[in-house]
């Protein structure tokens, strides 16, 4: 059976999109993978399945992440912007709420063509993270090499963010992976490398779990602004450059409401095909 995929990037940040609301295509963990190879298979950093929303989530669908590895990732902003676009070009509305393992996301089609999404309040418990032990997320006891000191965030998923000096200088390829499997997250963690240029600019660079060195990463770039401001470095909305593009990031200020975080950036189809699925593994 002939199945059509599309590929979407946000920034570079790459996926490979399947609708799954007609019925269950058969992934599995290692057929996510190879399809994920970027050397024997389609290529991405994400395979994103489409799947019919849950009961009572108001939501209109349902957004599955897996990483290259296999593993499912609980919530990715440049994704949930591709799969935005593509839900309101079906149905003609630009609001879309898509339900994740980490919760409903909204999102909005901007005039300009930019896509916008909430990725809900930063969670900021050492718990939340989470972290192996009680810790001030502001200042982890994690160090490696020239780094140390980051701080951590909850954006759907764990995220741990370096503030460096000189962005360049960082073998990011070298000591994310390390970082990413330290004891010190029990889930692994995003690894974000930050450089801040000015008080709304930040250069940022994401080893994410599961998938490695991306072109741009979505909640990355929101835990990094999150972290950055809690820093006292910059103010409560930057542009984010990550490899890909520039990503808008705003912290907003809402008080009872929970301190949401919005994204704002461009997103793009690549291009469309077809796979038969049962030729890959299970």
């Amino acid at each position: 059976m002939r199945v059509s995929f599309r590929k979407m990037h946000g920034c570079g940040n790459d996926f490979v999109v399947f609708d799954e609301r007609p019925g269950g295509l058969g992934f599995t963990p290692a057929r996510a993978a190879a399809l994920a190879n970027r050397r024997t298979g389609i290529g991405c950093d994400q395979v994103i399945t489409i799947e019919p929303p849950p009961p009572g989530s108001n939501a209109d669908a349902f957004m599955r992440i897996r990483n290259p590895d296999g593993s499912e990732a609980g919530a990715c902003g440049n994704a949930t912007r591709c799969v935005a676009n593509l839900l309101a070009d079906e149905t003609g509305r630009p609001h879309q709420i898509i339900r994740t393992l980490a919760g409903n996301l909204q999102a909005d089609v901007l005039p300009d063509g930019r896509v916008r999404v909430d990725m809900g309040p930063a969670l900021l418990g050492w718990s939340d993270i989470p972290l192996a032990r009680p810790m001030d997320t502001l200042h982890l006891d994690l160090a490696l090499g020239p780094l140390a000191d980051p701080a951590a965030a909850s954006m759907g998923n764990p995220h741990a963010t370096f503030f460096v000096p000189d962005l360049a200088a960082v073998p990011v390829g070298q000591f994310g992976p390390v970082l990413e499997h330290d004891a010190l997250f029990p889930q692994r963690a995003n690894i974000g490398f930050a450089q801040v240029l000015a008080p709304d600019r930040i250069r940022l660079r994401v080893w994410e779990r599961g998938a490695g060195l991306t072109q741009a990463c979505g909640s990355g770039a929101c835990a990094a602004l999150v972290n950055a401001h809690r820093r006292g470095l910059t103010a409560r909305r930057a542009t984010v450059l990550v490899d890909g593009g520039e990503l808008t990031i705003e912290w907003r200020d809402d008080g009872p409401k929970g301190n949401r975080v919005l994204m704002t950036g461009p997103v793009a189809t690549a291009f469309t095909g077809e796979v038969v699925l049962e030729a890959w593994p299970a």
